[in-house]
């Protein structure tokens, strides 16, 4: 193999489509593009979806159904390197990192992760530690407190009642004729 007989990889390149040459050129008079109007033009082209003002097909159709992306947690993430800079026995939090500018934003809570290398014991106080990030700390001499992360407030979130006590008084039977109506039909005669 030399310079002068490198070529490129067979069906990598190919003959650019010439338009606008002629009705013997297999692409008709008017090359594909039809008659007139903004998608014949030179330059001019609608964006996907769009429907010409009219209200487009994926607005016009309900949105319904559950969705993951509502209960997604982001949290802060924080490499050893950040936290290299802090002294040593200095407590290592969230609310110091908001003050020291190294994280901002809305979060549930903060990570650490283990790139880069700590030189001097730090007690690190987050809601997740990785494994290498945690043996890290260790072998420098800091701890790791576990934080617990937030709860969203509201009342799908609040704790679920105790159960009842035997002290209420039970709830009403069904009527025979209301439990018979309930049978499977296999066990109807």
């Amino acid at each position: 193999m030399r310079l002068h007989n490198l070529r490129p990889r067979p069906g990598s390149k190919h003959r650019v489509k010439r338009l606008g040459i002629g009705e013997s050129s297999g692409h008709g008079k008017t090359s594909g593009k039809g008659h007139k109007g903004q998608k014949a033009r030179a330059g001019g082209s609608i964006r996907l979806g769009f429907e010409g003002g009219q209200m487009p097909l994926i607005r016009r159709l309900p949105k319904r159904g559950f969705n993951n992306a509502a209960f997604h947690k982001t949290y802060a993430i924080v490499n050893l390197d950040d936290l290299s800079g802090f002294e040593g026995g200095t407590t290592i939090n969230e609310e110091l990192l908001r003050s020291s500018k190294i994280i901002r934003g809305n979060v549930v809570g903060l990570k650490v992760l283990g790139d880069g290398e700590l030189t001097h014991a730090l007690t690190i106080e987050a809601h997740k530690v990785s494994a290498s990030a945690r043996a890290k700390i260790e072998s420098a001499g800091g701890t790791v407190a576990l934080r617990e992360t937030k709860r969203p407030d509201g009342p799908r979130f609040a704790k679920a009642a105790p159960p009842a006590s035997a002290a209420q008084p039970a709830a009403p039977k069904r009527s025979a004729k209301k439990a018979a109506a309930r049978k499977p039909l296999s066990q109807k005669s």
